[in-house]
């Protein structure tokens, strides 16, 4: 029996500097994941994973990861994408700076 499919956003990196970025309802790369588009249909899914890797001018790495939608928008279902969001953990600089 199938999985049933959950919500999803799509996730790579900004391929300039790396950053993590989302890929949002206009077409376009977001570092934010409040700005993400939240897919919840599994062939509408994999046709924004076609049009988010067309776009490799901007980011590499797309791939879909699962959500949940929390009262301020999606929310990582995993602990790693959660940790992928607040940036290197080597010392404390850039995104887990400004997350305090």
């Amino acid at each position: 029996m199938a999985r049933p499919f959950t919500p999803k956003v799509i996730t790579a990196n900004a391929l300039l500097n790396g950053d993590v970025v989302y890929f949002t309802a206009n077409d376009d790369w977001s570092p934010m994941l409040c700005d993400a588009e939240v897919i919840e249909d599994e062939a509408h899914a994999q046709l924004r994973l076609l049009e988010a890797e067309r776009q490799q001018a901007q980011a590499v790495g797309v791939y879909m990861a699962d959500v949940i939608n929390g009262p301020d928008g999606p929310e990582p279902a995993h602990f790693r994408e959660n940790f992928r969001r607040s940036g290197p953990s080597n010392y404390f600089h850039g995104k887990q700076a400004e997350l305090s």
